[in-house]
């Protein structure tokens, strides 16, 4: 069976997926956007956790329980913050998406949901990160026959016409 791709416009802590993903910060501490929001639902078990792991380069992910939220579990994504598209920000990007699809399949993770990583306060086109998630969900599945789902949380207009374009 092949795993479908689908648009979401709910609010992303509220999803009872098996993993939802972070667009977070380096520290793993917290932030604003979607960050905080995780943090903030997931009570402070979660804060306590992340400080134990100790941050996560950019490109990379890292996973830990989800608390309070519906979700078994959330994995971290540290994305890049855009400059000019010159300083290897899709491949960035990219390594994002893929690394968290892999801590999902190694975790049992059946059905997940992304946030337009990077999208926010790290200012990436929205257009142009889409594109590389699609490209990057899509590359993945191709070769994985353990995640069912793959859900793309739209949290502005913007971002649910940037994804319905490119699926």
């Amino acid at each position: 069976m092949n795993a479908k791709i689908t648009l979401s416009r709910e609010d992303i802590t509220t999803l009872a997926v098996d993993a939802i993903v972070n667009a977070a910060n380096p520290s793993l501490l917290g932030g604003r956007g979607v960050d905080g929001a995780i943090h903030r639902a997931a009570g402070p078990e979660l804060l306590a956790e992340c400080r134990r792991i100790g941050g996560c380069p950019t490109g990379e992910a890292r996973i830990t329980r989800a608390y309070q939220l519906p979700a078994k579990w959330i994995i971290h994504a540290v994305g890049p913050r855009w400059h000019d598209g010159t300083r290897g920000e899709p491949d960035l990007l990219a390594c994002c998406y893929r690394n968290s699809l892999r801590l999902a399949v190694a975790n049992q993770v059946r059905t997940i949901a992304f946030p337009a990583i990077s999208c926010g306060v790290y200012g990436y086109p929205i257009q142009a990160a889409a594109k590389v998630a699609a490209d990057t969900i899509r590359e993945f599945l191709a070769n994985d026959t353990t995640i069912d789902e793959v859900a793309l949380c739209c949290f502005t207009d913007e971002v649910w016409q940037a994804y319905q374009a490119i699926l």
